[in-house]
């Protein structure tokens, strides 16, 4: 509810024309209050730390290169949101045309570690050991799908985007993000039963 609010300050024409004349306070402020979204998604897009850093930043500089471009069509964080599909896209098929990979102890010691979506509280040894391979295999299974559905998945569970916001955001037409989805869910349904087969 609070999200929804502070979304629509930022997206107030007033607001709009100080983030388009770069006016260095709302920049800041816009910053600050998305940071933790925008890095908490690339996160859980598989970016290790310093490429989910890299990312973050790489995002904000090209908003402000390119904020006098928006021209309102859509939410003021979904444009950013779509900046940050645009350049986590960019990362990973680079990071697989180098042959580069996360430190798989790093990746599931820290993924998803702060959205909420993963976390629970502390329970006794027997639910923490249950939960930590469960959350293993979630992560392992995340990594077998496409980027594309991965996005998906984590703007609709993680940041709880509505499908309208979700289309604007990865430039998918409502029935694309509804096979996205889709295919995204089988998958990982088909992993976490193959996975519960071979346990």
């Amino acid at each position: 509810m609070s999200s929804t609010l502070t979304t629509d300050k930022y997206n107030t024409p007033d607001f709009l024309t100080l983030l388009k004349c770069r006016d260095e306070s709302a920049m800041q402020e816009f910053m600050t209050a998305h940071l933790p979204q925008i890095f908490r998604a690339a996160r859980g897009a598989g970016l290790n730390e310093q490429n989910a850093e890299d990312v973050s930043q790489n995002t904000f500089i090209t908003f402000i290169e390119k904020i006098g471009e928006f021209e309102g069509r859509s939410n003021v964080r979904t444009w950013l949101f779509g900046i940050l599909y645009h350049k986590i896209s960019e990362t990973r098929r680079s990071s697989l045309r180098e042959g580069q990979s996360d430190d798989i102890d790093d990746i599931m010691e820290s993924r998803f570690k702060t959205n909420g979506f993963w976390a629970s509280p502390p329970q006794d040894a027997d639910k923490n050991t249950f939960n930590r391979e469960i959350r293993v295999h979630l992560e392992e299974c995340l990594d077998g799908v496409t980027t594309e559905q991965r996005m998906a998945f984590l703007l609709r569970e993680v940041e709880e985007m509505d499908s309208d916001e979700i289309c604007q955001t990865m430039k998918l037409s409502r029935s694309n993000l509804g096979v996205v989805l889709f295919r995204g869910r089988n998958k990982l349904r088909e992993c976490l039963e193959h996975r519960s087969i071979k346990g």
